[in-house]
């Protein structure tokens, strides 16, 4: 029996609890025959169940970030990429510092293009390794790349590119990482508006992408020597395991459409031939979508079952 998933949009929407209606749902099918990406997952969440918009409650951290984009916490500090090439440190009586990344390329904030995903290290405490995407200029094209970087205590610095020449653009960049339960580094890439790509196995538009933490594509990914997880994405926001090992990723519809997929390694997720709930033969539809609503998700997590979908939309 599938298990049920509640969903949660928080930030600017009212909390409302969703779910995927079982019948009406087809467990994705791969012929995925590598290593499974669940394996020893220890993962286990608070258990919000039942919880109603009473028992919600916000606290303001910090008011003075200047367009946050990931939020990681370490020891009880808040550690928030911002955008245009920051990282802000939050620590537990709310003082706030500002540190400069130092890149071996400048980082390009272009509308939506800048300093976006970050994932910490298991052994950040200690190690202070961490791992950044960000946007810089290519001749006239803008370019995606991640990176190893390292904090000393005192300042951020790129020590090592993992992996160049993701696709950029203005709006549509993905963005997001995060080390899975197998230990693997997990990006989304954002469609650069380019109806190919998505589609096109060969680049890295549209995409999740795996690799190992050295940059080498993950042993077992579903093609031969290549970073591509699934495809057929437009701009992915979010990545989040359940308690089973499972993947699920927030996306950006066009116009609405906005989904919540269940990510199957090698599956093809229809952008721009498909959106929404319908279907084509060899292309997955969303495990859940907005229709005709507007979320616009961000970064997403579990909670016990629950799916806490951050959200600019209502």
């Amino acid at each position: 029996m599938k298990k049920h998933l509640a969903l949660i949009l928080t930030t600017v929407l009212t909390l409302a609890a969703c779910s995927a209606p079982s019948s009406e749902r087809e467990e994705p099918q791969s012929s995925y025959s590598g290593p499974d990406p669940a394996a020893g997952s220890d993962y286990t969440g608070p258990d919000v169940t039942g919880l109603t918009t009473d028992d919600w409650k916000t606290t303001v951290v910090s008011d003075e970030l200047n367009y946050p984009w990931e939020v990681r916490i370490s020891d009880g500090t808040l550690i928030v990429t911002e955008i245009e090439g920051t990282i802000a440190m939050i620590d537990v009586d709310g003082n706030l510092e500002r540190h400069d990344v130092r890149t071996s390329n400048p980082v390009r904030h272009d509308g939506g293009s800048g300093l976006m995903g970050l994932a910490l290290a298991d052994d950040f405490t200690d190690s202070g390794i961490a791992y950044i995407y960000y946007t810089y200029a290519d001749g006239s094209a803008l370019k995606n790349r991640i990176a190893e970087a390292h904090y000393d205590g005192k300042s951020w610095t790129e020590t090592r590119s993992l992996l160049d020449d993701i696709p950029g653009h203005e709006l549509y960049n993905g963005g997001r990482l995060a080390i899975g339960p197998d230990g693997n580094l997990y990006a989304t890439t954002g469609w650069v508006h380019n109806e190919d790509y998505p589609q096109d196995r060969s680049s890295l538009a549209g995409k999740i992408l795996r690799m190992n933490l050295d940059g080498r594509p993950a042993a077992g990914n579903p093609f031969d020597d290549s970073y591509v997880y699934s495809y057929g994405h437009r701009n992915p926001q979010g990545l989040a395991w359940d308690s089973e090992g499972r993947l699920y990723s927030a996306e950006h519809g066009e116009s609405a459409n906005d989904e919540i997929n269940r990510i199957v390694p090698g599956r093809n997720y229809g952008w721009p031939l498909v959106q929404d709930d319908s279907r084509r033969a060899g292309m997955d539809a969303p495990f859940l979508s907005s229709g005709s609503d507007t979320w616009a998700p961000s970064g997403i997590a579990f909670a016990g079952d629950d799916l806490l979908v951050a959200a600019l939309g209502a």
